[in-house]
């Protein structure tokens, strides 16, 4: 579903499924097994959405009776995913499953306190970028927006790709105003856009610290 205040960001909330998924995200009772769970299943159904957007080719196949028509997706042969380490890693996990095909970039990147919210890039590992490739960023919240500017700066760096797409779980609108601002060819794929970020920089109502809560170290965000 595009969302409509943005060209090139779509949201999925007319997805029963997937809102299901997100709603046990949020849950502040879910554990660290089912909310890493959770990131696989979503990153699994955004990619299957992605492939709806890739170019696409019909090819003969046989069958043991005749031959017909088979189509194959010409694009998810020509994937590069980069996932900003920690919290995206399980989404990687479910893009992958259905992005078999992709090369794997790793970025390390944190943001600060409130209200500078400065950058740090610790680790950067990306293949080279071919100019047939969609390169996707993976990194389940998308709140200032300060880290993702600083990984699509990053990434460009590496080649100039045939599509540039964000996958998150989670949008804040400032955060996807500044990404269109200062890279406004990138397409965002995220399961919700959110209503605002509070004045630490986090989503609302969101479900938290996302790398925390996959991977078991719980902060007290009030």
């Amino acid at each position: 579903m595009k969302a409509e205040r943005w060209e090139g960001v779509y949201s999925f909330e007319d997805s029963p499924f997937l809102m299901e998924i997100l709603t046990e995200l949020r849950d502040e009772r879910t554990g660290p097994i089912a909310f890493r769970k959770g990131l696989v299943k979503l990153g699994r159904y955004m990619a299957y959405e992605l492939t709806k957007t890739m170019e696409t080719e019909k090819v003969p196949v046989k069958t043991p009776l005749e031959e017909t028509e088979g189509v194959i997706v010409r694009d998810r042969r020509n994937v590069v995913i980069i996932t900003v380490l920690r919290a995206a890693i399980p989404l990687m996990e479910g893009l992958i499953k259905v992005l078999d095909h992709a090369r794997v970039g790793i970025v390390s990147a944190s943001r600060g306190k409130a209200p500078k919210f400065e950058i740090e890039m610790n680790y950067v590992k990306i293949p080279e970028i071919r100019p047939e490739d969609t390169v996707i960023v993976a990194d389940p919240m998308i709140a200032t927006g300060s880290t993702l500017i600083k990984v699509l700066d990053e990434v460009k760096r590496y080649g100039k790709p045939k599509r540039l797409v964000v996958v998150g779980v989670l949008a804040a609108p400032e955060g996807i105003e500044r990404i269109k601002s200062r890279h406004p060819e990138v397409e965002v794929f995220v399961a919700k856009v959110d209503r605002e970020l509070n004045d630490k920089g986090y989503i609302l109502p969101g479900l938290g610290d996302a790398g925390d809560r996959a991977f078991g170290a719980p902060v007290k965000l009030q």
